[in-house]
């Protein structure tokens, strides 16, 4: 049976069958039934055989789809042990939902695109050995880590990883623009080449000067940002991987910019074609003086990025706001437009709940709490990537007079279910990161310079975690209860540890450290003084159950590391950063991320297939209480979640907002009154509440309509894990 006709398959009606219940049951061996049938009727007939893995590994290389250095970097004795050891664990996807995602968008296939060539452990096999990189003890272990799915490296190095005829390993980039044509031409160039290769790209423009300032000293001559958004909107739809998929990306602008509200107008229903966003994404960069401000309902001045540039000698986005406001106001030669900052913010609201735009970044949050010398200016599409990056200074014939350093993505995932039940958590821990830093090491992005720079530079990675609800209703815990948020914070708290021993023993091992270590909190000892002025212990008996033969490390553990970093230093800039995850949270049998569920049986929608029905994990009579909706869910339960892990990750999280448009009682009990349609208000008091507890960012916001449709659901394949 060919892959591309399964029409009469009985799979798909029975997995369909999941959402009709009999006697309020959930037919949840319906799911099984259809995985089952599946892998009969799909998997086992259109899987191309061999007669050994000998012949396999033989047609694979001489029909090119394997590189074939990477194979010769071990002896085939070694392959088949992996192969061996891969086997004996006993792999199966536990949902239809797993299987179907893994063989529709990971498993390798013919040309003809006719047969299966891989199956999971062929995949798990392909990742041990690529990025291992020759050490056979890594490639077992990593081996260990996939097939018991603890680890999920991000899509574009698990579906690339070994393929000769493969994509990047990376597919997120942040760059920025500065004030002047030439980098202006460079940036949309580099989102064209960015976005060729399936990246998506976050841009920040904020240095660029406001619609009305002078060219060349001619007053009034400038267009400002809405221009260059729409070339660079055109640029994505323009380079779109061989018309396979759009390209994606977002622009970031901060909050007192001149073209403020242009900017999120761009992003309505209702705005004018001519500067109607529709494909573009919007994020907005928010210094604490704006919350200051809209507190007090005072004026708020937006200042002239021109001007500015002028008297700091700096471009916009490196001039601290909040410590400078009162200085800029009183500076004469510093053009100002005046608004009400509650006016604003409600614009932000308003286009929140009509378009879940725009992304927010607290941006003085992410600041204070950087260990590394330098400014954090933006984030990327899914607004977890924070690192400081360095404006590039280009010239009239599109070369570099000055090359500074942009970002790239190196992401991964730890299933924390299945990570909490490794044998050593350490030791998983620690083969991840070294799993990623060949990644890091092997992402080459030469099209566009600053980035190949602040990743040969940084060495940066971004471990984070899925499948946080599926722990806490597995163990019967409510998100958001005083036990989930002491487990989320001790959980990052060991991710925060290992990865630093590891980084530090590369460090060590390589002899080399990031750059400009010696300037970082690391190297003078202070970043750890959150550890080791306090003892960081399960406090309550249920958490204390879960953790048991768990190491947790003491004040001591803490001090001696930091004498070990101070002495040899870090290899990675940063390493923690949390994504939203997509299929990867699927084919890990898991729920996405760090939020909560949206429905215990969820409705996803496939391309030319329909529906399909996907059973929340370990879904039982006896978990079902613990799997409350996201809609139905105080989003303040969920921001206190996401802040016990940030202080712990030196990056962001992808933190998404789920509202409904009519809240039913019950859920939020605001002090003055709450109103039974979800108002600007109810987002803006919870805007203020993730900046008052330490979130760096605010990915969508989610809207549930009173036609049950979804309103700002869509995410960025190109940025997810």
């Amino acid at each position: 049976m060919s892959l591309k006709d399964d029409k009469k398959v009985s799979y798909y009606a029975l997995n369909n069958q999941v959402n009709i219940p009999i006697d309020g049951q959930i037919q949840l061996d319906k799911d099984q039934e259809a995985l089952d049938a599946f892998i009969k009727e799909n998997v086992i007939p259109n899987t191309l055989k061999f007669d050994s893995l000998k012949d396999k590994f033989d047609y694979l290389l001489k029909n090119d789809y394997l590189e074939e250095d990477f194979i010769n970097k071990y002896n085939f004795s070694f392959i088949e042990k992996i192969y061996n050891y891969l086997k004996e664990q006993d792999f199966h996807f536990n949902s239809f939902m797993a299987a179907y995602k893994f063989y529709a968008q990971y498993a390798l296939k013919t040309d003809d695109n006719e047969y299966y060539i891989e199956n999971y452990i062929d995949r798990a096999a392909m990742n041990a050995l690529y990025l291992a990189d020759g050490d056979e003890k890594l490639a077992l272990n990593l081996a260990d880590e996939i097939i018991n799915r603890r680890f999920q490296p991000a899509t574009p190095t698990f579906l690339n990883a070994g393929r000769k005829r493969r994509g990047e390993f990376v597919s997120c980039f942040l760059i920025q623009t500065t004030d002047n044509m030439n980098t202006i031409g460079r940036t949309i160039n580099s989102a064209l080449q960015l976005s060729r290769i399936g990246g998506g790209v976050g841009i920040n423009l904020s240095n660029l000067r406001g619609a009305g300032d002078p060219i060349k000293h001619i007053e009034g001559a400038a267009s400002g940002v809405l221009p260059v958004m729409k070339l660079l909107e055109d640029s994505f739809s323009y380079s779109n991987q061989l018309g396979q998929r759009q390209g994606a990306g977002v622009v970031y602008l901060n909050v007192f910019h001149p073209d403020i509200i242009q900017f999120l107008g761009a992003k309505k229903e209702n705005a004018d074609e001519k500067v109607r966003l529709k494909t573009l994404s919007l994020g907005i960069t928010v210094p604490d003086k704006f919350y200051e401000l809209a507190e007090k309902n005072d004026d708020m001045y937006l200042f002239s990025p021109y001007d500015v540039e002028r008297e700091y000698n700096t471009p916009f986005s490196y001039v601290d706001i909040t410590e400078e406001y009162d200085n800029l106001v009183k500076n004469p030669n510093i053009k100002k437009t005046v608004i009400k900052a509650r006016e604003l913010e409600t614009e932000i609201g308003k286009l929140q709940q009509e378009s879940g735009y725009p992304y927010i970044v607290n941006i003085d949050t992410a600041n204070r709490n950087n260990p590394i010398e330098g400014k954090i200016v933006m984030s990327n599409l899914c607004s977890e990537v924070l690192q400081v990056q360095k404006p590039s200074v280009v010239n009239d014939v599109q070369g570099y007079d000055e090359l500074g350093t942009d970002i790239s993505c190196n992401l991964g995932s730890t299933n924390v279910t299945n990570l909490m039940a490794s044998p050593d958590f350490g030791k998983s821990v620690d083969t991840m990161t070294r799993a990623l830093t060949f990644v890091t090491e092997n992402s080459s992005i030469d099209v566009v310079p600053s980035i190949k720079k602040g990743n040969d530079l940084a060495h940066t990675i971004g471990l984070g975690a899925m499948g946080l609800h599926a722990y806490f209703a597995k163990n019967h815990m409510y998100y958001g209860s005083k036990e989930s948020i002491e487990f989320t914070s001790l959980y990052f708290l060991l991710l925060n540890y290992w990865t630093l021993k590891v980084s530090n023993d590369i460090a060590r091992e390589k002899k080399t450290t990031f750059y400009n270590f010696e300037n970082s909190k690391y190297a003078d000892g202070s970043y750890f003084d959150q550890y080791t002025n306090q003892e960081w212990q399960p406090k309550s008996q249920k958490v204390s159950d879960l953790f048991k033969g768990v190491f947790i490390p003491s004040k001591q553990d803490w001090e001696d590391l930091k004498s070990s970093v101070m002495k040899d230093g870090l290899y990675h800039q940063n390493r923690l950063a949390v994504a939203p995850n997509g299929s990867t949270a699927y084919i890990n049998d898991t729920t996405a991320s760090l939020h909560p569920i949206i429905n215990k049986i969820e409705d996803r929608q496939e391309s030319n297939i329909g529906n399909i029905f996907y059973p929340a994990p370990y879904l039982s009579n006896d978990t079902m209480p613990y799997y409350e909706s996201a809609y139905d869910i105080d989003m303040r339960k969920v921001i206190d979640v996401y802040a016990a892990a940030q202080q712990h990750v030196d990056q962001g999280m992808s933190l998404t907002l789920f509202m409904r448009s009519t809240i039913p009682e019950g859920i939020y009990d605001w002090k003055d009154g709450r109103s039974e349609k979800m108002s600007t208000r109810d987002l803006t008091i919870l805007r203020n509440y993730a900046f008052k507890k330490g979130i760096k960012s605010i990915y969508y916001v989610r809207t549930f309509t009173d036609d049950q449709e979804e309103v700002g659901a869509n995410q960025c394949e190109s940025c997810v894990i």
